[in-house]
């Protein structure tokens, strides 16, 4: 998780129970001033370049665009959306968007993994409280 967002301003695109919410809550825990928005949010783009930290959360292909980014923002690309057989992009357009971020997380090959180890986890922990 983000050690560094003491006094960071976060903006977390995506409001889901799975996601946005849960972000919400950790980038708090960690004493950030949290905004949460989503596609249909007012004058989104002015809000996102605000942010240090930028999570993209909402299950759009490439909806997050350079112009959107503040220079030097940590983006976190959380989205996996399959444009094609064998294509896959986040919520980020990654190209434009590596240019202007400080870091960035890739899609494929970013916080999918993560998502899938916390998965397996949660499912231990459900079984093994099943059984006792």
């Amino acid at each position: 998780m983000i050690s560094t967002a003491n006094g960071k301003r976060a903006v977390i695109i995506g409001r889901s129970n799975i996601v946005g919410k849960p972000m919400l809550h950790l980038l708090m825990a960690r004493h950030a001033t949290v905004t949460v928005c989503h596609s249909h949010t007012k004058n989104l783009p002015d809000i996102t370049r605000e942010a240090d930290i930028l999570v993209a959360a909402m299950g759009k292909p490439k909806f997050v665009t350079a112009d959107m980014i503040k220079p030097g923002a940590t983006v976190i690309d959380v989205g996996i959306n399959r444009i094609a057989p064998k294509k896959l992009v986040g919520d980020v357009d990654f190209d434009a968007a590596v240019e202007v971020a400080g870091a960035i997380t890739p899609v494929p090959g970013g916080v999918g993994l993560l998502t899938v180890a916390m998965l397996m986890k949660n499912v231990v922990k459900a079984v093994k409280l099943q059984l006792s």
